[in-house]
């Protein structure tokens, strides 16, 4: 056999094979982060398949031009580019308003954006990069726009995490990072948050309609790795053959989105399109109540 098969051999067995030819005609679907990468495919799949999707970037010249690719590759896709900065809770609360002025039902919201392993810098607001727009910032919006969510219900939250969780802990006495900051150390707490908030969520929401899922897109080539440097470039570069392609990253997405809500396990963790076990801190649900109390407290909101 010759390399490069042994090569697609390999590789196989890390991509998952999954299609669906489910339909999603009359739904409305708000993906974070779509102006590139994992979002982008994300959004381009769901366009196809019928739905209205409302494509939030944070630079809105990059998702005027994604949604332009899109209308050029999908026949008749309704998409629209708006502005989030999920580092800024004031741009959190336009884009929710402008989703509630301009549509009558959400039924899929995807929080996919997300910034990893950068120097230390905080929000708008004043919290670690990481944690506030990858869980804070996530956080935030859904709380705003869950009344169009449970409206619309059967509805579903995927929350896009990743492997990193399972190096993850929650450092409650410095959530800031101010004490001890370390980028890998933080994107990991940020992503350990990301399956704890899914967890906590679900419970509540259940009664409601609302299904919630977090994915682990697993390695996957895209901007986000744009602070990584040596030696993990170079490992990145070792194991390339391994390295999915944003339309295969995006496959567990919209696995989530399109399987039978009786295949799926409410705040579940899902990865290559299967239903998978978390880290046991992903698992502990007293941590998972704990930071639910602590974000609503940094947040400034009530959330029962």
């Amino acid at each position: 056999m010759s390399p490069t098969r042994d090569m697609e051999v390999l590789r196989a067995l890390f991509v998952p094979k999954w299609s669906s030819d489910v339909r999603l005609d009359g739904k409305t679907a708000v993906v974070t982060g779509a102006n590139t990468g994992i979002g982008k495919e994300t959004a381009k799949d769901l366009a196809s398949r019928g739905a209205k999707v409302i494509m939030a970037c944070r630079d809105m010249a990059k998702g005027e031009q994604a949604a332009r690719d899109i209308l050029r590759a999908v026949k008749g896709a309704k998409v629209v580019a708006r502005q989030l900065d999920l580092a800024d809770t004031k741009s959190i609360c336009q884009f929710a308003e402008t989703v509630y002025d301009t549509e009558k039902s959400l039924h899929f919201l995807v929080n996919n954006a997300g910034v990893a392993i950068c120097p230390y810098v905080t929000t708008a607001d004043g919290y670690e990069m990481q944690f506030g727009v990858n869980h804070l910032g996530h956080f935030f919006l859904t709380f705003l726009l869950l009344d169009l969510l449970k409206h619309s219900a059967p509805s579903r939250v995927i929350n896009v995490s990743s492997a990193a969780h399972a190096m993850g802990k929650i450092q409650f006495d410095d959530l800031s990072g101010e004490k001890d900051y370390h980028p890998v150390r933080a994107y990991a707490q940020s992503k350990l948050a990301n399956v704890l908030f899914t967890r906590e969520l679900a419970k509540r929401m259940e009664v409601f309609g609302v299904m919630v899922y977090s994915v682990d897109p697993g390695a996957v080539n895209t901007e986000i790795t744009r602070h990584i440097r040596r030696p993990l470039v170079d490992l990145f570069k070792t194991f390339s053959f391994l390295i999915k392609t944003p339309a295969e990253g995006a496959l567990t997405i919209i696995y989530c989105v399109c399987s039978p809500e009786s295949q799926m396990v409410n705040g579940g963790y899902y990865k290559d399109c299967a239903n998978a076990e978390s880290c046991r801190a992903a698992q502990d649900d007293a941590t998972a109540l704990k930071l639910w109390a602590v974000s609503c407290h940094l947040l400034g909101i009530r959330w029962r």
